[in-house]
């Protein structure tokens, strides 16, 4: 069984993909922590692009661990905010990276617009042998003007996919996985994985 790392401090993020992989069957992946190699240092995202931040992630962990792994980087991109705030999502209303801040700014800055389309983007940066391969998953949606939902995190709440009812954040994550802009570049990888 091939152990991959997943680069993420997040749980929510770890217990997502696990679950994606899972679905997958792709046994012969053992998906791990920063915290089972040791890594418990916050990895550095300086990059201007979430391809660049992805990268700078998972060559860190390959560089300094010599483990095959992934990262990724997400972005939510609204459309009347000039694709804001994009690769500043975690900290768009500030370093402490506050989640209903977040949230609270985008609604505040779309207050009076009529265009409330919206995308997440997740980039996922894959290190194997030393071979770095990118991969994109991307959901479309409308940000509604109020939070619905406890489930999920980050913008979830706000976010309304694409042809369904319910925001990301009132989905069970069984749902959500099937959908997600992370389901879609984490499926781009396995499908290069199992070749």
């Amino acid at each position: 069984m091939n152990r991959l790392v997943f680069v993420t401090n997040n749980p929510h993020k770890l217990e997502e993909v696990k679950d994606i992989i899972e679905d997958e069957n792709l046994y012969s992946i053992k998906l791990i922590s920063l915290g089972d190699i040791g890594c418990t240092e916050e990895i550095a995202e300086t990059s201007s692009t979430l391809e660049g931040n992805a990268s700078q992630k998972a060559n860190y962990i390959y560089n300094k661990y010599g483990v095959d792994c992934f990262a990724d980087d997400t972005g939510l991109e609204v459309q009347a905010l000039d694709g804001k705030p994009g690769v500043y999502s975690a900290r768009y209303a500030g370093e402490e990276k506050d989640a209903d801040k977040n949230m609270n700014k985008v609604l505040d800055q779309l207050r009076t617009s009529t265009n409330k389309k919206a995308r997440f983007r997740t980039v996922i940066s894959l290190i194997v042998n030393g071979d770095e391969k990118i991969f994109e998953g991307i959901v479309n949606g409308v940000i509604i003007k109020e939070k619905r939902g406890k489930k999920g995190f980050g913008y979830d709440p706000v976010f309304l996919p694409e042809g369904y009812t319910q925001t990301l954040a009132e989905m069970p994550l069984e749902q959500k996985n099937k959908i997600s802009h992370r389901f879609h570049a984490i499926r781009k990888m396995i499908g290069y994985l199992k070749r």
